[in-house]
């Protein structure tokens, strides 16, 4: 299987197994602090990360992952406030007013928004396969939310969860602009600034820290769920592009429904599998898709851990060993071939 298909799943897993324990949470906390805790959870076990590395490979400048540079910033800081500060707000709300089960599947909306933005704003590839699987899991969430409107007229939860997926998706997309960069390195910063702004947020608004027993407990959710999802997340970006990580990521609620029914004790109804077909098979969609054309590799330079493949044949002016991967400033010279691929850092090309 593609590495970068194995990053995207397990980056769902990790973020789908959060949700339930969120909403266990969101009762006890206010929905911006908690927000903020489990980012600031993050960004601190990613730091801790980020130091042990950075003493693993002193010396060994090659072993270093490419470090973001001053023209990567303004992606990060958008990525930041839209998916750190916005998007998780909008869900800790969102989950206040809906069964973690259902809120779970909701969130399946991020891949859809997702993939839209990339296709129609930032002028990624795709074929009628994909936006087939995308509309089947469009018309699940719609159905998730009009469950919801006999009991609570207007469904602020669902429309709440779903705000949550549009920051996240432009999350995503502006996040793909760095995906060549180190991956701890992009999360630990984001899951500091944002867990900063939305816990000295709530404090300003009066809002009071819950006791430490929770804060440690989102923090570990926190860690997990959004500091390691996210890193694996930036990496399988970096393989894959933005629709096809968004859409591997889809699988990410079927984790939180099928955790939220087991912990919670949650009863579903007709309506909830519906969705869960709809969206099962939208997701199939995508996993079965293939992409493969002639096309122009025009010249390239930048930073990123890569080995000898038929897209890296440079020279060195250092000792290296061929069967690892390493990191150095490179180039790449006009190329054109045709091979299965997805658009990742190699292939942004027009269609």
């Amino acid at each position: 299987m593609h590495k970068g298909v194995v990053y995207a799943f397990l980056a769902a897993a990790l973020f789908g197994a959060s949700t339930p324990f969120a909403k266990v949470l969101v009762d006890e906390v206010a929905p911006i602090t908690l927000a903020g805790l489990f980012y600031v959870g993050s960004g601190l076990g990613l730091l801790a990360c980020f130091i042990a590395r950075a003493f693993a490979t002193r010396g060994n400048t090659a072993d270093r992952p490419a470090m973001l540079t001053a023209a990567d910033l303004p992606w990060l800081g958008g990525a930041t406030v839209f998916g750190g500060i916005a998007g998780p707000v909008l869900l800790m709300l969102g989950l206040s007013m809906t069964p973690a089960s259902t809120a779970s599947l909701l969130l399946n909306m991020e891949g859809v928004l997702t993939a839209l933005l990339a296709w129609f704003v930032f002028k990624e590839n795709f074929d009628r396969r994909i936006f087939a699987g995308m509309l089947l899991i469009v018309v699940a969430g719609v159905l998730l939310s009009w469950e919801q409107i006999p009991v609570l007229g207007v469904p602020w939860g669902s429309l709440a969860i779903v705000a949550a997926c549009l920051c996240w998706g432009i999350d995503n997309n502006l996040t793909r602009k760095v995906s060549a960069s180190d991956a701890l390195q992009i999360a630990c910063i984001k899951g500091l600034v944002a867990g900063s702004v939305n816990v000295g947020i709530a404090l300003a608004l009066g809002y009071r820290l819950p006791p430490i027993s929770t804060m440690l407990t989102a923090g570990v959710i926190g860690f997990c769920g959004y500091g390691l999802s996210l890193v694996l997340f930036v990496l399988a970006l970096r393989h894959l592009g933005t629709a096809r990580t968004g859409a591997y990521f889809s699988a990410a609620p079927f984790v939180g429904a099928v955790i939220s029914l087991l912990m919670l004790g949650e009863v579903p109804g007709a309506v909830f599998w519906a969705a869960a077909v709809l969206m099962g098979a939208g997701i199939w969609l995508h996993l079965t898709e293939s992409h493969g054309h002639g096309h122009l590799h025009e010249p390239l330079s930048h930073t990123h851990a890569h080995g000898h493949d038929a897209h890296h044949q440079h020279a060195h002016d250092f000792v290296w060993d061929d069967k690892k991967t390493h990191v150095h400033p490179h180039d790449h010279t006009a190329l054109r071939h045709a091979h299965p691929h997805y658009p990742d850092i190699h292939h942004r090309h027009r269609h």
